[in-house]
This record gives C-alpha cells, structure tokens and sequence, in this order.
C-alpha cells in the first residue's frame, strides 16, 4: 500500500465519499483534525488526520451520533475507537482480498 505523508483535501472528500465543505466544516468543530497549511492556504491532511477523520465519520455518519454526542464520545472512548476503526480497516482490507481472490477464480 502506497501511503503518502499528506493528502489534499479533495483526496481526503474522495476517500469518504464527502463534500470537500464537510471536511473544513469538522476541521472547525472538532479540534482532533488539525491539517497543516502550505503557503497557499491550501490544507495538508496527515495520516493521523484521516484516522481521526475516520472515527468521527463513524459516530456521525454510520452510527448516527449528533456533532455534540460524537464529541463526548470522543473524548471518553477515543482509545476504544480506534481500535474499533483499526478492526474494521483490516475486515474491508480482508474482504477486499477476498473478493479479488474470487475474481481470479471465476
């Protein structure tokens, strides 16, 4: 897997399937995604971003946690989470390989 050091933020939209506006609206509302700037202004999303970008996805969007219950969770459970986030990227990673498995077999 090709891992970059940063990601624009039309990168980070693209992962998650999202609006690039959503992305700058949770870098104001939750201080845990915090990309660095370029000299343009442009955002520079790390890794640990799109981690933590990735935890908060989960509460809001497949959970359905409000913006104010997602940032209480977030700050009594963060070290479960990502755990939790950590499991299920290696199951889609799993099942990707699965299913690339079963292509090859057909």
């Amino acid at each position: 897997m090709n891992k970059k050091l940063y990601y624009t933020i039309g990168e980070v939209a693209k992962m998650f399937d999202v609006n690039t506006s959503l992305i700058r609206f949770w870098e104001n509302e939750f201080d845990i995604i915090k990309p660095q700037k370029n000299k343009k202004g442009n955002r520079l999303f790390t890794q640990k971003d799109i981690d933590n970008f990735h935890i908060i996805f989960h509460l809001v969007k497949e959970k359905g946690y409000t913006l104010q219950g997602a940032k209480e969770a977030l700050s009594m459970q963060k070290e479960e989470l990502e755990n939790n986030i950590e499991v299920i990227k290696r199951l889609k990673s799993v099942r990707t390989f699965l299913l690339e498995l079963r292509e090859t077999l057909d």
